[in-house]
């Protein structure tokens, strides 16, 4: 049977705001370009780089920060390390200058404006986010290379596999939702020890639990910092951010910016429903605040949905008893399966499908492990799954201004309530008198990610992004 392996640290990637597929994925691209460049020993060779993004990219990249992305990309930074508050900077002197210095080593002449070319109106066949890189060597010669950015931070070549992990042998191998459940039933395991011993065949015990700790510490300290910063948001639509005033309300007078204190008056506080609800939202909206400022967020899948899972766990860790590093470990593990089999079975690009394969994927992703956190069976992880998913079904990509702000950020509210009552609605049923399953929903999302029209697909060409009249400056 035909197969690929997803680890769970490709499923949750640490990287800055404010887009996966269009951030993200050409900021990887990029250095792609200039590795594959200085392993042939070329680098000091190189004259000049011209960058041609495509359909989606040349849409919306400005408001996504497509060209700061690929502009930090070529001059060798990381998304994952480096500090968010030089980012906007590092790109400014490269503007004023005219100049980047290719993986911090040889300079070449390069202006963002006009050797970035956005072409609104053409599209490569593979896939709606394309780049090509046009290198001209100092010696006459010419090369390109070809890139996709195909949603979560992924990216391909043309003409390559999506990536070499897909190569490794796993003791589970897992394409479809019921080779999870055939594997847990044959071996009496839960979801995430499945995912752990595949994990395995990538890392050993302490670097999984080590970097899933990390990929936790991110989270929570993203929640942290846009629970406490006030303002409007970049990008030109002059939207306020929410969360940091409804954490002061909630907190009332026991404020705090201990982050530990924060948590523990959090948890004092009360488990009414409405009390809870508030602080879902509140931690939903703090988080994709902060992606939309180009701050540190963890991809879940995505950038655009980066707050749902997030928000779901900090709800499991404050009001379900879920503090606990093996717990926490656990939540990520099965979240990260339930994302892969998205991947592999239809998309988790908006640019593909519309935001059913951000928002809709992220809250499957958090309903399942939510699910399995309060002890539901494997039958039931994939029901609460199957749940969330049902109920995002065709909704659509339309982002104002090309800015993963309006609707994106409210929307990542709505993903994790659905996601807490989906679990609470599987843990209440009984899997076997189930109609839907997992697998006929994924196929029936990549069906209608098929139909559904180009302009409802992150072109900011429909719905709301043509029905609110904006003047946004030029980039």
């Amino acid at each position: 049977m035909s197969y690929e392996a997803i680890s769970v640290f490709d499923m949750f990637k640490i990287c800055v705001g404010p887009s996966s597929s269009h951030t993200l994925g050409p900021w990887r691209a990029a250095q792609q370009l200039v590795s594959s460049i200085e392993h042939q020993q070329k680098l000091s060779s190189v004259a000049s780089i011209k960058v041609f993004l495509y359909g989606s990219l040349a849409k919306t990249g400005r408001g996504h920060g497509t060209d700061l992305a690929i502009s930090l990309g070529l001059s060798g930074e990381d998304p994952e390390t480096i500090p968010v508050d030089q980012i906007n900077a590092r790109f400014e002197k490269i503007k004023s200058t005219n100049k980047i210095l290719l993986k911090n080593t040889s300079e070449i002449g390069f202006d963002p404006s006009t050797d970035i070319v956005f072409l609104t109106n053409d599209m490569l066949p593979f896939h709606p986010n394309g780049i090509n890189f046009q290198v001209e060597l100092k010696d006459g010669n010419h090369f390109s290379q070809t890139w996709y950015s195909i949603g979560g931070g992924f990216v391909v070549q043309e003409g390559e596999l999506p990536s070499g992990k897909n190569e490794v042998a796993v003791p589970y191998p897992i394409q479809r939702a019921d080779d999870i459940l055939r594997w847990c039933n044959s071996t009496k395991k839960q979801v995430h020890e499945i995912v752990f011993a595949n994990e395995r065949m990538w890392h050993d015990a302490d670097s999984i639990r080590k970097g899933l700790l990390n990929i936790w510490h991110i989270m929570s300290t993203c929640i942290y910092r846009g629970c406490h910063a006030s303002g409007q948001l970049p990008g030109g639509l002059h939207v306020k951010r929410r969360a940091s005033e409804i954490n002061k309300h909630l907190i009332k007078k026991e404020y705090t910016t201990n982050p530990t204190a924060w948590l523990d008056t959090i948890k004092n506080g009360g488990n009414d429903f409405k009390y809870i609800l508030d602080w879902v939202s509140c931690f939903a909206l703090a988080v994709n605040e902060e992606n939309a400022s180009f701050g540190r967020v963890v991809t879940a899948p995505t950038n655009g949905a980066a707050g749902v899972i997030p928000a779901v766990l900090m709800y499991y860790v404050l009001f379900c008893d879920g503090n606990d590093e093996d717990r926490i470990i656990h939540f990520l593990l099965t979240a990260s399966e339930i994302g892969s089999l998205f991947k592999k079975g239809a998309t988790i690009s908006a640019a593909m499908g519309g935001c059913q394969a951000e928002i809709g994927v992220s809250s499957a992703m958090a309903a399942a492990a939510l699910t399995e956190a309060l002890g539901g069976t494997p039958q039931q992880v994939m029901m609460a799954a199957e749940i969330a998913m049902e109920h995002h079904l065709g909704l659509t990509c339309d982002p104002v201004g090309g800015l993963v702000q309006i609707p994106c950020i409210e929307r990542n509210t709505m993903g994790a309530i659905k996601a807490i009552t989906a679990a609470q609605l599987s843990l209440q049923s009984k899997p076997d008198d189930a109609i839907v399953s997992l697998d006929k929903v994924i196929e029936t999302m990549w069906q209608t990610a098929l139909d559904m029209n180009h302009k409802y697909k992150e072109t900011a060409d429909g719905g709301l992004a043509i029905q609110i009249s904006i003047n946004l400056p030029e980039c």
